[in-house]
């Protein structure tokens, strides 16, 4: 029987934690300023954007008011349909990446050649096969 503490954390507590990150880097709050407004140290709101701790109810309810934002705006990926595709709690866990939101940033400013010649280049230095010219800009 596997370690309780070595079990890596659920796919949908780090969805929401993304999700919260997100939030915070898109308001341009720290996570000292979202700890502090939540009553607990940065470490703890590192756990919770990493998906290491769950978040409870009333922790996510202090969160989305720290965050400007509804509760459900914070979990409306989580919410998928039955039969629906898991591809936006990929999405979110994949922005977890370190300059993933940078990164994005800038690329929202290049012109849709520029993006072409930039999706061609990483493709390239990844040695991933190419995508149609309309899937790459």
């Amino acid at each position: 029987m596997p370690d309780p503490s070595t079990k890596a954390p659920d796919p949908m507590d780090i969805a929401l934690g993304a999700a919260v990150r997100i939030r915070r880097r898109t308001i341009g709050l720290s996570q000292e300023a979202l700890a502090e407004q939540c009553g607990v140290s940065f470490q703890q709101i590192q756990k919770y954007e990493n998906g290491a701790n769950r978040i409870s109810f009333s922790r996510l309810v202090q969160i989305a008011r720290a965050l400007k934002c509804r509760v459900v705006d914070l979990m409306d990926v989580l919410d998928t349909p039955e039969g629906g595709t898991n591809s936006d709690i990929d999405v979110l866990t994949r922005m977890r990446t370190p300059g993933a939101l940078e990164l994005l940033s800038a690329y929202e400013r290049l012109a849709p050649e520029s993006r072409a010649s930039l999706v061609a280049l990483l493709r390239s230095l990844t040695n991933e096969p190419a995508l149609a010219a309309n899937q790459a800009a």
